[in-house]
């Protein structure tokens, strides 16, 4: 043996570096608003995403709407959990609790540096903002564009007290340039929550007209060439191959925007509304021009980030599972509990495996005037069961065929709901006793039922 061999034999072998991890997170980006999911919009740089990752056909936010679905990605936990059950406004004196531990706390236990850039929307008074809920860094807005004015922040401080939308996502891909230079010896988290496609939608001049696609099709190509810029500057500092990087959307598209296909649109528990756009990326680890038909949800993401870092679980339970095997194609699916649907603080549908029941729904649609007596969440008399593999758009009601798997979901579902907070075992009461017969399937109520 070689003097050097004698030196080293007893030495451990060197561990690989934790790998840096980024999360771009679009606003109200629809399922069919990317060029790999089918969307006229020029995306390449997510196109090439794609091909060089895995791109996933059935992946969910935890909510239609914007506050609950960012609560349940930073905590892996139903929004009904962690008390985040509706939209936050301006004026708002909550947020995310300090007893909840977010994905950048869990990662900064584990020697990350943590920026967040972008939308935030989780309670904008000092102590809910993010530099006080795990994140080193913080420049963006507090919450959506259409709550005013809208400051921006560097970490606490207010740098603007009402910015100029249409700078927003340069501004936001500078910084997260900037950041990724700064942090190249790794390693780091970066959260980049985008403000667009929300509306009122904004593009800056270089890109407004661009898309031929109108006003969102220009702020979504710009979110666009932001990933690219991101992307490039991975490479740029030599550290591409050691960064994971992941892309989606808070729920499904508001008034404009494509939800490929699939029923429903924000604000509503139709596929439409929660099914999003996913695509990860990791040089060497994540195999190229991958699909994934598997089942996996935003809360699922501290979990498989928590096992990339080698960091430490929260200790409250999660929702959320470690979906590795599925981004790796090592596996495709994976045993879960069924997945609960819910708005504001009403439960609505389950699903388990290609099947999805629908147990209540509003009567009324989400962005149109309460019907009289005030919008109420219904029981579904006859529950519908769809066979998303089969009929994504929920089209055809199979509930009459299958009543053993709809006897099934229903008692998985049942056995969970003692789990959550007061607040939903309350909300569920008051929905059972809102007995009413839809029929047809899906249409106003027409009688109470006996």
């Amino acid at each position: 043996m070689s003097a050097l061999g004698a030196a080293t034999a007893g030495l451990a072998p060197a561990q690989a570096p934790k790998p840096n991890i980024i999360f771009i997170y679009a606003d109200d980006l629809g399922y069919g608003d990317i060029g790999a999911y089918g969307s006229g919009i020029p995306t390449p740089n997510l196109d090439q995403m794609a091909d060089e990752g895995v791109r996933f056909r059935q992946f969910y936010s935890a909510n239609s709407v914007c506050s609950p679905s960012r609560a349940a990605l930073l905590t892996g936990r139903y929004p009904t959990r962690v008390g985040i059950p509706r939209v936050i406004y301006a004026d708002d004196i909550y947020g995310l609790p300090s007893s909840e531990t977010t994905v950048a706390q869990v990662l900064k236990g584990a020697g990350y540096k943590t920026m967040c850039i972008g939308k935030w929307h989780l309670g904008s008074l000092p102590a809910f903002l993010p530099t006080n809920r795990g994140f080193d860094e913080f420049y963006g807005v507090p919450y959506s564009n259409d709550m005013q004015p809208l400051p921006l922040y560097r970490n606490l401080a207010v740098i603007e007290p009402d910015t100029d939308i249409s700078t927003l996502t340069p501004r936001y891909t500078q910084q997260a340039v900037d950041f990724v230079t700064r942090s190249k010896d790794g390693p780091f988290f970066l959260y980049m929550p985008h403000t667009y496609p929300h509306i009122p939608l904004a593009a800056s001049p270089h890109f407004k007209g661009k898309s031929g696609l109108g006003l969102y099709g220009d702020a979504v190509e710009e979110i666009d060439w932001s990933v690219g810029e991101v992307l490039k500057a991975l490479k740029t500092n030599g550290i591409d191959k050691n960064t994971l990087v992941v892309f989606s959307s808070d729920n499904g598209p508001w008034f404009l925007g494509s939800s490929g296909g699939l029923r429903g649109r924000k604000g509503e528990t139709f596929e439409g509304g929660v099914r999003e756009p996913f695509i990860a990326r990791f040089p060497g680890k994540i195999p190229v021009e991958t699909v994934s038909s598997g089942l996996a949800t935003t809360m699922d993401m501290l979990p498989t980030f928590a096992r990339l870092a080698g960091a430490t679980l929260p200790s409250k339970p999660l929702d959320g599972i470690d979906i590795w095997p599925l981004l790796t194609g090592e596996s495709n699916d994976l045993s879960r509990e069924v997945l609960l649907y819910f708005d504001n603080w009403n439960l609505q549908c389950a699903r388990m495996g290609r099947w999805k029941l629908h147990v209540a729904r509003y009567n009324g649609v989400a962005w149109a005037p309460d019907p009289p007596g005030g919008r109420i969440n219904l029981p579904l008399y006859n529950p519908e069961l769809y066979d998303l593999e089969n009929d994504p758009e929920e089209s055809y009601d199979l509930a009459a065929d299958n009543p053993q798997i709809v006897a099934d979901i229903r008692a998985r579902m049942e056995a969970l709901l003692p789990t959550f907070p007061d607040q939903v075992r309350a909300a569920w009461r008051d929905t059972l006793s809102n007995a009413v017969d839809f029929n047809p399937a899906g249409a106003l109520p027409s009688k109470k039922v006996p």
